[in-house]
């Protein structure tokens, strides 16, 4: 992916070997170039404008989407325009940041399928990629081409779909991506298992594009992103609401209850999950091509399950592959730093970052 290569080259100028450095910022910078360009078909070089309005508006938003969740009597909207009204305006201001930079994006990608008719003509004659694939189309350009009953999709409603897959495409895989390559520098053994799995699959040069049927054979690799994701998962805490009564553990709970899921704490019982608090990517050795782990079949959900799980998880698996291997494949990652101080903030963050020592690798 473009922006993991542009990723690597931010991060050289500081691999150093011995300077803690905060790798969240520039994590979150590649995640939403990567998102941009494979969801939406467009380029925003966000790690080329890392002061980009969007990126602090989704920081500032879950921040006070956060403290109105646990503050019950916020989550009334004309109750939190009282109470907190000049928290109120920001939200609104920050929530105009993010349309307006939505809203270009689609509006540059719609002169762009209207101005390059000899692309449409070629998509829609099965032009192979680079990987002598299909190309597909991107995301948004199937929402600007779709019809409902014969009618186009409205800007609103292309919006409300590019913005879920913007927030979520990014802010979540950051988290994702970022606690893992911590917990690679803290185990260095985990390390050079890794790398020594990368140079078989990949080779040793750190140039070369990667295929996704090699990014399906980096087995352990996939081992230590599911144990990192079990340890931190990107949204700790779900949602749901009961369509009728549900009986859990002998009491009765009533249709229309919301009802919240830790998942945070699901990953780390016991009962499922020996030595819960000990990173041990072995544990998935056994079954790395299923989504679950115990005899349970809900005992790992970081990606919720049924219904109404994570539309995105295939996707995210990929991109946090190629992006570590990429970064591994360029730089050996040190335990320099501060420990992270986990935080709940809709996605799961550290307060004080995520700090490792980087060093150039032979």
């Amino acid at each position: 992916m473009l922006g993991s290569a542009v990723m690597v080259q931010q991060l050289q100028p500081h691999a150093d070997g011995k300077t803690p450095l905060n790798i969240f910022p520039t994590i979150c910078l590649a995640a939403l170039d990567i998102i941009a360009e494979t969801a939406m078909g467009t380029k925003i070089n966000a790690q080329m404008h890392p002061d980009l309005p969007y990126v602090r508006a989704v920081f500032e938003v879950t921040n006070i989407m956060t403290t109105r969740f646990i503050k019950p009597w916020e989550r009334i909207d004309w109750l939190f325009r009282l109470l907190a009204p000049k928290l109120a305006q920001k939200q609104d201001a920050l929530i105009k940041t993010m349309h307006e930079f939505t809203e270009t994006i689609i509006q540059q990608r719609r002169e762009a399928l209207i101005n390059d008719q000899q692309g449409q003509q070629k998509a829609a004659a099965g032009e192979l990629d680079d990987l002598g694939q299909k190309r597909r189309m991107a995301l948004l350009d199937v929402l600007l081409q779709s019809n409902i009953d014969g009618a186009p999709l409205s800007n609103e409603d292309i919006r409300e779909e590019v913005d879920t897959f913007m927030f979520e495409g990014h802010d979540t895989t950051s988290s994702g991506m970022s606690f893992c390559l911590y917990e690679i520098s803290r185990h260095p053994q985990v390390q050079e298992r890794l790398i020594n799995e990368i140079e078989q699959v990949l080779g040793k040069d750190k140039q070369r594009s990667v295929t996704l049927r090699e990014l399906n054979e980096l087995k352990y690799l996939e081992c230590v992103i599911k144990e990192s994701l079990r340890l931190h998962p990107p949204v700790p805490i779900i949602g749901r609401n009961f369509s009728e009564d549900v009986e859990i553990r002998g009491k009765r709970i009533p249709a229309g209850t919301n009802y919240s899921i830790g998942i945070y704490m699901l990953l780390r019982d016991a009962k499922y999950f020996e030595s819960p608090d000990e990173f041990k990517p072995e544990r998935f050795l056994n079954d790395v091509d299923d989504t679950t782990t115990q005899a349970h079949p809900y005992a790992y959900i970081p990606f919720s399950a049924g219904p109404r799980n994570c539309i995105g998880q295939k996707f995210a698996i990929l991109e946090m592959k190629s992006t570590i291997s990429k970064t591994l494949r360029h730089f050996e990652l040190l335990p320099l730093g501060p420990e992270p101080i986990c935080t709940l903030s809709l996605v799961l963050r550290s307060k004080n970052g995520m700090h490792m020592g980087l060093r150039p690798r032979s």
